[in-house]
């Protein structure tokens, strides 16, 4: 196993675990309340977490078959997950509460940083040479 060939899944890692630790403190500081949630944010993250490592699996395994489809690929991967996002998502959009609109809130911006973090970081897999 080459370490040199999995390192977006380890960045992708370090990354995600500075922007909860962020997320965290954001809602230690204003003092937002997170125990009325469907989701934990721990269980958002995980999730998120595990979809995209996914996605990184399946990206670098087509880079190492053939180069010219990796972007195909993570088109089609990321649309999988997005079915998958709203299929988590359903419960949170059926609750009407007041308060449930934080929660969807705080979904919807995790949601939107794995899918920036996912294209950033394949977008620097596409711009190396081979």
């Amino acid at each position: 196993m080459n370490l040199k060939n999995y390192r977006p899944i380890l960045r992708l890692l370090l990354v995600a675990g500075i922007t909860y630790l962020i997320h965290k403190s954001f809602f230690y500081l204003l003092e937002m309340k997170e125990d009325t949630f469907f989701y934990s944010m721990e269980t958002l993250y995980l999730l998120f977490l595990g979809m995209s490592i996914v996605v990184f699996t399946i990206v670098l395994k087509v880079k190492q078959r053939s180069f010219d489809n990796v972007g195909m690929s993570f088109l089609l991967a990321t649309t999988v997950k997005m079915v998958f996002c709203y299929l988590i998502l359903k419960p949170i959009l059926r609750i009407n509460t007041h308060d449930n609109s934080i929660e969807k809130v705080n979904f919807f911006v995790i949601f939107v940083l794995f899918l920036t973090i996912e294209t950033v970081l394949t977008i620097r897999i596409l711009n190396k040479k081979q």
